[in-house]
């Protein structure tokens, strides 16, 4: 390992993927398979062989299959955050009234993020990466724009490994402070050949970096996707100049997308862009008008992604983001159809923001070819939901149970390319005093580092609130 060795204490051991011939049967649960083709079924199973579907129906048989009862769950993908900022795990809801991008990056970028060390990169991925197993999310796109040297970025990428969720991980120049510019974006090259040959590794690699033509060109020999945070009519004014140069394609991927006029989202569905919104981010910081760009995606005929942002001012699950999405988008189509505007839009279903979270967000990563549905063929990536809590009992629509009612606590079962990742509402293999001890030990760091004094009823964050 290229950090310190006690970090290996975070977590035991994984349990390696398993082998092509180990079978798998899910037996007897409502299967929601995300698949117009397979459809759904109110009392189904799912077969895996290995790291792969090979079946979904009713009445399977597997001899000498490890069987997990699903009688009374929901069986469904696992969900994609298409945006994630995973570096800042130990910094969850450090700033939850946060108003402002401004205020945000006061809170992160400006003040701790120039005092990680390689090991807060891993120990803030590895919050981040089991707090997503946990509720859910198998696979995330991590925007990593605090890579400060080579070993942060080995760091950030060896916490998703142990941590064995499935990600797309894409370091970008941090914005503050002193750091390895000279490395930079040369490192991706490095990354690249340390991290990135096997196709079939859980953890691949992307570039994250604004309008940068000469980044960007890095990225594009290297044949990396490029994660870009795109917001406002400034950054939509240079679309048409993009688009000409033919400096957009499928290989970009646009976070936010707030504020942007109909040229602008023509161009990027034109070049296909892959693009996701943010129901909670933009709201919570205000990104230009702070509405979620959902409706104008829709209406250019794309389908977006969901994402969570971050968690230094709010929780990270994507149930939250359904809802809130799903609230957003009623409360303005209502109110445009009420106040008689014409072409008011129609109401969002649980089901399209169900594939938001799912197929979308797989397609939004580049992933929708391996995971996303339930489709045979696929990678198993699957949750199985309880719903004989009493939160969510009795479950009379499995997709409104999913979108409008379930929480992670809901969540029995993750799985991840075939392995068990949490079972009986456990997230496996953690270490959770040396997660503990670890966490203290960065908190403290960046804490003590920054001049901020802990005030857990503080209405306004402050970093240099202790001098």
């Amino acid at each position: 390992m290229s950090f310190p060795a006690r970090f290996d204490l975070l977590t035991t051991a994984l349990a390696p993927l398993p082998d092509d011939q180990r079978l798998l049967l899910i037996r007897g649960g409502t299967v929601l398979t995300m698949d117009n083709a397979l459809g759904n079924f109110a009392e189904g199973d799912v077969l895996v062989r290995g790291t792969q579907i090979i079946a979904v129906g009713q009445h399977l048989d597997a001899e000498g299959a490890q069987v997990i009862d699903a009688k009374g769950m929901i069986v469904m993908p696992g969900m994609v955050d298409t945006h994630r900022h995973a570096w800042e795990g130990q910094l969850r809801r450090i700033n939850p009234d946060s108003p402002s991008l401004e205020d945000y990056c006061n809170a992160t970028h400006f003040s701790f993020a120039k005092y990680y060390r390689p090991q807060d990169m891993y120990v803030g991925n590895m919050l981040t990466a089991l707090g997503c197993i946990n509720a859910g999310i198998t696979t995330i796109i991590d925007n990593s724009h605090n890579a400060r040297s080579g070993a942060h970025s080995d760091a950030a990428i060896e916490a998703l490994q142990d941590a064995g969720i499935r990600a797309v991980h894409a370091p970008g120049a941090p914005l503050s402070g002193t750091w390895a510019s000279d490395q930079w974006p040369q490192d991706l090259g490095r990354l690249k050949g340390k991290y990135a040959t096997d196709p079939d590794a859980l953890v691949s690699l992307a570039m994250m970096a604004q309008i940068d033509r000469s980044q960007w060109a890095v990225a594009r020999e290297l044949g990396l996707s490029i994660v870009t945070e795109f917001f406002g009519a400034g950054m939509a004014s240079e679309l048409d100049a993009l688009h000409q140069e033919g400096l957009l394609g499928p290989d970009n991927i646009f976070n936010h997308c707030t504020c942007l006029p109909d040229r602008g989202w023509s161009v990027l569905r034109d070049a296909g862009v892959k693009v996701n919104v943010c129901p909670r981010s933009d709201a919570h910081y205000g990104l230009e008008d702070g509405v979620f760009a959902w409706q104008k995606a829709v209406d250019h005929g794309m389908n977006p992604g969901l994402s969570v942002d971050n968690e230094s001012s709010y929780g990270g699950d994507m149930f939250g983001e359904m809802r809130v999405a799903f609230y957003l988008q009623r409360a303005a189509a209502h109110s445009a159809r009420f106040h008689g505007q014409p072409a008011a839009p129609a109401l969002v279903n649980a089901r399209q923001l169900l594939k938001a979270a799912t197929l979308d967000g797989a397609a939004c990563a580049g992933l929708d070819a391996k995971i996303g549905s339930l489709t045979p063929g696929k990678q198993a990536d699957i949750l199985l939901i309880r719903t004989d809590n009493l939160g969510i009992y009795p479950s009379n629509n499995a997709l409104g149970t999913v979108v409008h009612a379930a929480e992670r606590g809901d969540i029995d079962t993750v799985i991840i390319a075939g392995r068990l990742r949490k079972r009986g509402g456990v997230v496996l293999d953690v270490d959770r005093e040396q997660l503990e001890r670890a966490t203290e030990e960065s908190r403290e760091h960046l804490f003590s580092a920054a001049g901020y004094r802990p005030d857990p009823f503080a209405e306004h964050f402050s970093p240099l609130s202790a001098l």
